[in-house]
């Protein structure tokens, strides 16, 4: 892979944390990884209550930072150890710049689930059988992987053993055969999930089976963001920041909501770029 074009600081100037060989044979082999503990307690307090605010107090907030990413959380979007994943197995290198990231940003949303809350649902897998058309997909050769829609959770709480983290069951994003009822049980032992302290980040492929679960911890609720991020000329989900937010962003991170397109000459008849008329904005 050559990895000459891609970008090697983050919008804030911050370094790149490339991925270690053992954290893409773990990806692989199972399908997701978690990276703890990436944020401080200031950054976690200030991330925390925007979050809260943007779900329950939206109109307190200044019209840029109305979004998930928006204001002080807009340093989730493209922090270093995140950026390092995505450059390994979402990148499209033709497309990546030290000024532009070659992977986009397809969609999010903010949970916040207290003790009792449910939402057991398994989907996904089988991810490696896709057609290229389909977002959730997972394709690999020697030494290289692609992981097509990929969804990075940031854990702003404490997780614990069986607290009710999401649910994978790991490999599935190979998996040749049809899941059985049985493995679609919550108390099959094949399911794994993970424990993580505040500001960790859960890093899948979509093309995984998995779930979210009962939330069981009474002390304190589950608050995270799922954010999805895909291959530049492909989009998900509908839902983007508004023009607003994107422009109070910096130029680099503005690049993660361009259009969805590719091109086949240089800028700007090539997607190297952000501008007004460049957006992945809908309606």
């Amino acid at each position: 892979m050559d990895k000459t074009l891609l970008p090697t600081t983050n919008a804030d100037g911050l370094p790149i944390i490339p991925m270690n060989e053992e954290q893409k044979y773990i990806f692989d082999l199972k399908g997701w990884i978690t990276l703890p503990g990436l944020l401080d307690e200031e950054q976690l307090d200030t991330i925390r209550e925007h979050q809260m605010k943007f779900l329950y107090e939206r109109n307190s907030l200044p019209p840029e930072e109305q979004d998930n990413h928006g204001g002080p959380s807009q340093i989730l979007l493209d922090h270093p150890a995140v950026v390092g994943v995505l450059n390994e197995i979402l990148s499209h290198q033709g497309l990546a710049t030290e000024d532009c990231y070659g992977f986009r940003f397809d969609h999010t949303y903010t949970s916040h689930r207290q003790a009792g809350h449910n939402n057991f649902n398994p989907h996904g897998g089988g991810g490696y059988f896709n057609f290229s058309g389909n977002s959730h997909i997972y394709q690999m050769q020697m030494g290289r992987i692609h992981a097509g829609l990929t969804r990075v959770v940031w854990e702003l709480n404490e997780v614990r053993d069986g607290d009710g983290g999401t649910m994978f069951l790991s490999g599935s994003h190979k998996t040749a055969f049809p899941r059985p009822p049985a493995l679609s049980e919550r108390d099959s032992p094949l399911w794994e999930s993970y424990s993580c302290p505040a500001g960790s980040v859960v890093i899948f492929t979509e093309a995984l089976c998995h779930t979210g679960t009962q939330w069981t911890n009474e002390t304190w609720d589950r608050l995270c963001l799922f954010t999805c991020y895909n291959t530049i000329n492909a989009k998900w989900g509908k839902a983007c920041p508004l023009k607003k937010v994107i422009e109070s962003l910096p130029s680099k991170r503005q690049t993660l909501f361009r259009g969805v397109w590719h091109g086949m000459s240089e800028v700007p008849g090539i997607n190297k770029y952000y501008d007004e008329a460049n957006t992945g904005r809908f309606g």
